[in-house]
């Protein structure tokens, strides 16, 4: 488990539970941040991804884990928040198409980036960590560098922190770049166990489903390194 040494640097990083926030918050503490995990509880389908948020960040030595509850539901638009839209499955990640799918949460990021703002601004913090990729992905809109620049701009001009010069605010971006199998390889030398995390946008019974669009490019990351992913290894 990492420990998080005191007098450190505060960053707040945005943790899913899945494989890519994971490996983030363990670069984050890696650098020697002192890490505080921001996760949400945002009127998704399944919750059993915050169940995994709170195994990685006690396991990686996150200082304080907090669940913000927002609803998306309200707006609906996606898969992941809307019971009447079907979430996709493929045979294999190669069948995946290059428009934006369903499983796209209008927003979401935006969101979520407001919220890390916030709170880094109360804690006196000028870093925010998220693991979004804009390599082996969705497609979705805002894991796109330019976005990412953008929000980073605006979050400048946004609080009194930064009127007043206390704080110039960093998005973190450190996958951005990777592929999956990239990522992956860097979390695993930091020591960071799948085991503990879930990517599956429709589980069944809690376990992974192996055939939704996050499942697959995780499984094709694992693949790429000769190795079986533990989510899906679980799967029945």
């Amino acid at each position: 488990m990492w420990r998080v040494p005191t007098g450190k640097r505060k960053a707040v990083v945005l943790l899913s539970g899945g494989l890519d926030s994971a490996t983030v918050l363990a670069m984050a503490v890696h650098e020697g941040y002192e890490a505080h995990a921001l996760s949400f509880r945002y009127g998704q389908r399944h919750t059993v991804e915050l169940e995994a948020a709170a195994r990685v960040a006690k396991a990686l030595g996150a200082t304080r884990h907090v669940v913000a509850d927002i609803d998306l539901r309200v707006f609906g638009g996606s898969a992941l928040t809307d019971d009447t839209l079907v979430v996709p499955h493929h045979a294999s990640a190669d069948e995946m198409g290059d428009e934006i799918p369903v499983t796209y949460v209008p927003a979401r990021n935006t969101i979520f980036l407001s919220f890390a703002l916030a709170w880094a601004e109360t804690l006196d913090a000028s870093d925010i960590f998220i693991g979004v990729s804009a390599l082996d992905y969705s497609g979705y809109p805002d894991c796109r560098p330019e976005y990412v620049a953008a929000y980073e701009t605006m979050a400048n001009l946004a609080t009194k922190a930064g009127v007043e010069g206390r704080q110039r605010l960093r998005i973190h971006t450190p996958l951005i770049q990777l592929t999956k199998a990239e990522t992956i390889r860097r979390g695993l030398e930091m020591g960071v166990d799948y085991a503990w995390t879930h990517s599956c946008y429709d589980p069944v019974d809690g376990r992974a489903c192996g055939t939704c669009d996050s499942c697959l490019l995780r499984g094709r990351g694992f693949a790429e390194l000769g190795l079986t992913d533990p989510a899906l290894s679980t799967t029945g």
